[in-house]
């Protein structure tokens, strides 16, 4: 019996969520793509999952769309191919964040699967590269728009029109990830910990202040700011000084443990 494409385990409040073709470099199958929208449609109705940690198995995390599948199907209907089983947009359901654990390259489409991630933490071995140029398709999940918003238009024209890799710590110097741990076992135990940390804030922040940030990203500053403005007065409106002064409390002694 093979083995399933998309592993998902849970522990406590966090699934970690494992792309599993590591022979293929995980590249998205359609069936990956598939079992990416049913998982996340699973996961963000279970309201005992809170955080999702997005890793890939093996050497990778992802090489992008299956060439050899693309070699043999073709691109005759750029929307059945690319545009359905999207991943990213199936990605956008889940309503928390979404940590990835960039464990090796992320190509192409690994790419704009990991630009669809909240957080992402890499390991030493993590690398970047879009090849579209090279492979004479065009980017349709978002790589072409949130890479210059993520690094800089300069330095996203660059990756972009080259199709050459990105080290692990260029990306980290660049911004494109929070940081990269020392060694590559440290990686998921590093994203477990941020997950449990993003756990610590009050529910309900953890889903609308993500909303708030990410809805705010797609408008102009102005715009962002005005949404912030409806989205504040819609909720702050409910908040007790009583509620205030026993979260104060909490905050204080949180900052004492971390010094």
């Amino acid at each position: 019996m093979s083995e399933p494409v998309l592993l998902v385990e849970k522990t406590g409040e966090i699934a970690i969520v494992t792309l599993n073709r590591p022979t293929a470099m995980n590249a998205l199958s359609r069936e990956l793509r598939s079992a990416i929208a049913k998982t996340v449609d699973e996961l963000e109705a279970d309201p005992g999952v809170r955080v999702m940690i997005l890793t890939g198995s093996g050497k990778a995390f992802c090489a992008g769309l299956d060439l050899k599948e693309l070699g043999q199907k073709g691109l005759s209907n750029p929307n059945d191919t690319i545009t359905q089983g999207d991943p990213v947009r199936s990605l956008g359901k889940f309503s928390g964040p979404i940590i990835g654990a960039i464990n090796g390259v992320a190509i192409t489409g690994g790419f704009e699967l990991a630009l669809a991630c909240d957080v992402l933490i890499a390991s030493p071995n993590a690398r970047f590269a879009d090849t579209h140029a090279r492979v004479g398709v065009m980017p349709g999940w978002g790589l072409s728009q949130k890479l210059s918003r993520a690094i800089g238009i300069y330095r996203a024209k660059e990756l972009s029109l080259t199709g050459n890799f990105l080290s692990a710590q260029q990306a980290a110097d660049w911004g494109l990830v929070n940081r990269v741990v020392n060694h590559e076992e440290q990686l998921l135990p590093t994203c477990l910990q941020l997950a449990r940390d993003m756990l610590s804030v009050l529910p309900e922040m953890l889903v609308s202040y993500k909303a708030v940030i990410d809805e705010g990203f797609a408008q102009s500053f102005g715009d962002g700011m005005q949404t912030e403005q409806r989205r504040a007065r819609a909720a702050n409106v409910a908040v007790s000084p009583e509620e205030v002064e026993k979260r104060r409390a909490g905050i204080q002694a949180r900052g004492k443990s971390q010094v």
